[in-house]
């Protein structure tokens, strides 16, 4: 499965063996997963089967799912009553000799009057029975929106690896520049001890200059950093390529990152190095924006 985006939207309406059927998908971003169902009143015996099948393809984000379902009315689903029909009857009977009229009883006029055709009772109470029904129209909306969230999905993996790139170029450019962190600090050291020793006719010691420039360097030295740096880049490159869409673990290892460029930046006081701390932080701050999307 590709990377697959927290955000679609899918929509199927079918009517199946007597029933209409409407159900509507939409994600959105969230850290976890979470379903807000609106379902027909009634029917509230299958959320826990909705919530199911929807959680077997979204393992995180707030999905929206509206769920409407209608019975399609049909002669079956009506009755006379009888005893409500003859109480009329009787009724009009015993009006019309009372006054001696001689009107004839319509039967569609009767029909209509209150409680003689009743409409049959749904039975909703086992609304687990009609889950064959239900479940192909979910399964094909969710198909729709798995189908829109692998779209979206490629475009993300595809800026993600050009962030990557970024970094690994950058990275290589402060690899470059590291071994001559000691020896840029030792000219700078030399120059301003010289210009402030010849004031005052001291020399310095050659010794004291190289224990100096030593020390600076183990502080400075930023070896172990880029090696777990990079590590870390190849571990996010690799996890774009998983078959099962990994964005809790794109987000750990984002955040790893940015620790171990804080350190650099921190170890290496060094202008060109810095410039490559801002434009690796640049890339990863596009990378956290765009793995809050990722499912």
């Amino acid at each position: 499965m590709p990377l697959l985006s927290m955000t679609g939207f899918g929509e199927v309406v079918e009517q199946r063996e007597g029933y209409a059927v409407a159900i509507e998908l939409r994600t959105v971003n969230n850290r976890y997963y979470k379903l807000n169902l609106r379902m027909t009143d009634s029917y509230g015996s299958l959320e826990s089967l909705v919530d199911a099948a929807v959680r077997e393809s979204v393992k995180r984000g707030t999905v929206t799912c509206n769920f409407r379902i209608r019975h399609l009315a049909s002669a079956e689903d009506y009755r006379l009553n009888i005893g409500v029909l003859n109480q009329y009857v009787d009724q009009l009977l015993e009006v019309a000799a009372a006054r001696n009229l001689n009107e004839r009883i319509n039967l569609e006029s009767l029909a209509g009057l209150p409680g003689v055709v009743e409409q049959l009772g749904i039975e909703s109470s086992g609304s687990e029975g009609l889950w064959p029904i239900v479940e192909p129209v979910l399964q094909a909306a969710i198909i729709q929106l798995n189908t829109m969230r692998a779209v979206e999905g490629v475009a993300l993996a595809a800026d993600l690896a050009e962030q990557c790139e970024t970094v690994a170029k950058s990275l290589d450019a402060i690899e470059q520049q590291a071994p001559l962190v000691g020896e840029n600090y030792r000219k700078r050291i030399v120059d301003r001890l010289n210009e402030a020793l010849a004031e005052v006719h001291v020399s310095l010691e050659p010794a004291d200059l190289v224990r100096e420039v030593a020390l600076y360097a183990d502080r400075a030295d930023i070896s172990e950093e880029i090696v777990r740096l990079r590590s870390h880049l190849q571990q996010f490159v690799d996890a774009l390529k998983l078959e099962e869409s990994a964005g809790r673990k794109l987000e750990f290892i984002c955040q790893e990152m940015g620790r171990e460029t804080n350190t650099i930046g921190s170890k290496a006081n060094d202008a060109q190095i810095s410039l490559q701390i801002v434009e690796i932080k640049t890339a990863l701050e596009r990378i956290r924006e765009q793995i809050q999307n990722v499912q």
